[in-house]
């Protein structure tokens, strides 16, 4: 149980230049969670966990959770986005020569997406007594800010591909689909050690649906799935500089929040996937899925 406020009065007291920074508003809603992997390693043995939390008072926060202890301590923050952030989605990138690095992705109302490196704050908080020294830092700068979409970002999903590059994929309130292609180069960048991210591709499909775009999935690097309020479950074709629509499906599930996917091997080797629409009620959907569109039939 999170009680009250990681941001007690006596810590905030004690802040220096506590006027030139957001006090968090009682009222603030947790928006989206993101479980932070591969912080416990035989590298790097700890018994804390790591979330991200998207928050509408406008930050992106970074919590350290102690199962053992009951403790839930705020590791790091940005105000970056200055407007409610929506979603939050971390992953785990390891380098040709085996480097590790945290990042995350989080999504606001006016439309962007940023990509940070949280390796820092992360390896900070291990190695010091987080219990006894609660710390406040703030997150630095992102990496990488895009502006994808023209409103609210509802739905996303990280996706690494063969090549270890990451499809990034979002919906929109306006109804439109984002994905950009990321690949991330380890090492020294203008001659200090650090990340960097690269954007090679985007692809923007306006008016792919008629209503908010609740859910998206990355299921291979040439398909995707997207989910919106107008009750359209649609697959999508990556092809070179667009979305092409392969087929749609009607749900029953209104109000939809979310959508998550998963593959199924069949024991004639054919893959499968799954797929759970969440909103006033469940939905389970299967079906398979070609990179070919149908064939149209010719005009009357």
């Amino acid at each position: 149980m999170h009680v009250a406020s990681h941001r007690l009065d006596k810590h905030w007291e004690k802040k220096k230049n506590r006027h030139k920074l957001v006090k968090m508003d009682p009222e603030t809603r947790y928006m989206s969670l993101s479980f932070v992997p591969g912080t416990s390693t035989k590298q790097m043995p700890t018994p804390w966990k790591f979330l991200a939390a998207a928050c509408s008072d406008g930050s992106v926060r970074i919590f350290g959770l102690l199962e053992a202890a009951q403790k839930l301590v705020l590791v790091a923050e940005s105000f970056h986005h200055q407007r409610c952030v929506l979603k939050v989605e971390a992953i785990l990138h390891t380098g040709a020569g085996g480097e590790r690095r945290h990042l995350l992705c989080s999504a606001a109302t006016d439309g962007s997406i940023a990509f940070w490196d949280i390796t820092g704050p992360i390896t900070d908080a291990v190695s010091i007594a987080l219990v006894t020294q609660p710390m406040f830092p703030a997150l630095e700068a992102p990496l990488v800010t895009v502006m994808a979409h023209s409103c609210g970002v509802n739905s996303l999903h990280i996706r690494e591909t063969p090549e270890g590059r990451y499809l990034v994929a979002s919906g929109s309130d306006d109804g439109s689909i984002h994905v950009c292609l990321l690949e991330v180069a380890l090492g020294r960048a203008e001659g200090t050690a650090g990340t960097c991210l690269r954007v090679l591709e985007r692809v923007c499909r306006p008016c792919a649906h008629a209503a908010h775009v609740t859910g998206i999935r990355v299921l291979r690097p040439d398909l995707l799935l997207s989910a919106s309020v107008d009750q359209r479950l649609t697959l999508w074709n990556r092809c070179p500089g667009e979305l092409v629509p392969l087929s749609t499906t009607f749900f029953h599930v209104p109000d939809l929040a979310e959508l998550d996917c998963w593959e199924v091997e069949e024991a004639g080797g054919e893959l499968r996937y799954y797929c759970v629409l969440c909103g006033q009620g469940l939905e389970m959907l299967c079906g398979t899925a070609c990179s070919k569109p149908p064939p149209q039939e010719a005009p009357h």
